[in-house]
């Protein structure tokens, strides 16, 4: 069964870092492009689709809200894609998953990011807090 697993979250205080990870179990995510969601937790909020990249790291895309914050990167050797997360604020606390997008997908756009249909498969999630 294929597995995503993400990890590297937890507790930090504004203006923090964090890295995040998503590792692959019994699924390699050679030529995937893999993208980050997360999901706040007010009421009625949807995933947001976070960043994105493309096997090759040729292709990606940041959402606004995150732009000169996030950075995002792979490792392919690992089979892991990471999330690096920098002068965090109190509104990126959410839950940070990661997806593997249908191979007919490959580049990063706006709309890549928003269209979650486009997905297959999906992680468990993380928990990102970040307060004072």
């Amino acid at each position: 069964q294929v597995q995503l697993v993400e990890s590297g979250g937890g507790l930090v205080q504004p203006g923090e870092s964090l890295r995040l990870s998503c590792a692959a179990s019994r699924f390699t995510l050679d030529y995937r492009t893999i993208t980050w969601f997360r999901l706040a937790p007010a009421p009625g909020k949807e995933r947001e689709g976070v960043s994105c990249i493309n096997y090759s790291e040729t292709s990606t895309y940041v959402a606004d809200s995150v732009k000169g914050r996030f950075t995002i990167s792979r490792d392919n050797a690992k089979n892991t894609v990471y999330l690096q997360m920098d002068s965090l604020k109190p509104e990126d606390t959410a839950v940070y998953y990661c997806a593997t997008l249908r191979p007919a997908y490959r580049t990063c756009s706006a709309d890549v990011l928003q269209a979650r249909s486009l997905y297959d498969y999906w992680g468990q999630g993380t928990q990102v807090t970040v307060s004072s």
